[in-house]
């Protein structure tokens, strides 16, 4: 499996995308794209325990890095997805220190953590010792909190300080709506983005977003982040398919 937490924590340009289509030839098709890896949307998209099931075997057989984000901070959404394959978490509404500690422990192993099974997908299927997996935890597991809500700006400091947590994610839709606007340019949104941003430098911390597109990538690498959530395959599908129809109609209107 390509180390994608190392490659992270060394501050490396990394792109991905959402996948909202709960079918595993979305992820075998995406993950010969370049793309550095995928996050299936657990939380937004319709991805019941089977079909994840199914996704993230597909990328384990490709040795692809594929992250899931979860629909709760429940102890037990982190350790389904973790056990059918997932490289890593992403955790939406990490709100506050105590949130952020206790999603850092349901995903790592110990005391009151991450049960134990060597049974799994993710473990081998029984096929590896206790301190192969153990050890494989440690080098590969990626705990990403989300900061989506005005409370977790505030905190941004004491999430990136909580030992555990490997990146931040700041959230420019969520946050947006949490501040009272109805678009992604308020001068709120933009000291959200300097305040986790430095907290995220100060900690070690590799610092996350989403943007639309690659321009807008280019625009906000300067505030520090170094990790893109690039779209979703459904926007790229109906970016082509726009393209495409249009290119057809213009060939009419030269007519």
């Amino acid at each position: 499996m390509p180390d994608l937490r190392a490659r992270m924590a060394r501050g490396e340009m990394l792109a991905g995308t959402f996948v909202k289509t709960p079918a595993v030839e979305m992820v075998e098709v995406l993950a010969r794209s370049g793309l550095d890896f995928l996050c299936l949307d657990a939380e937004h998209a319709p991805f019941d325990r089977a079909r994840l099931d199914s996704c993230l075997a597909v990328a384990r057989a490709l040795d692809f890095p594929i992250l899931v984000r979860v629909p709760s901070s429940l102890p037990q959404d982190i350790l389904q997805a973790l056990d059918a394959g997932a490289t890593g978490v992403v955790v939406p509404h990490v709100a506050d220190a105590a949130t952020a500690a206790a999603v850092a422990k349901a995903a790592r192993f110990g005391r009151g953590g991450r049960g134990f099974a060597g049974s799994t997908r993710w473990a081998g299927f029984a096929t590896r010792s206790m301190s192969e997996i153990l050890a494989q935890s440690e080098r590969e597991t990626i705990v990403i909190a989300q900061i989506e809500d005005v409370e977790a700006v505030e905190a941004a400091a004491a999430i990136a300080a909580t030992p555990g947590i490997d990146a931040l994610f700041l959230g420019p839709a969520d946050l947006s709506v949490a501040y009272g606007h109805a678009n992604q340019t308020s001068d709120d949104l933009m000291r959200a983005v300097e305040t986790v941003g430095r907290a995220a430098q100060e900690h070690g911390k590799t610092y996350v977003t989403f943007t639309p597109d690659v321009a807008k990538a280019a625009e906000w690498q300067a505030h520090g982040f170094t990790m893109f959530f690039v779209g979703s395959e459904h926007a790229w599908m109906l970016q082509g398919a726009r393209a495409v129809a249009q290119g057809i109609h213009d060939l009419d209107a030269g007519a």
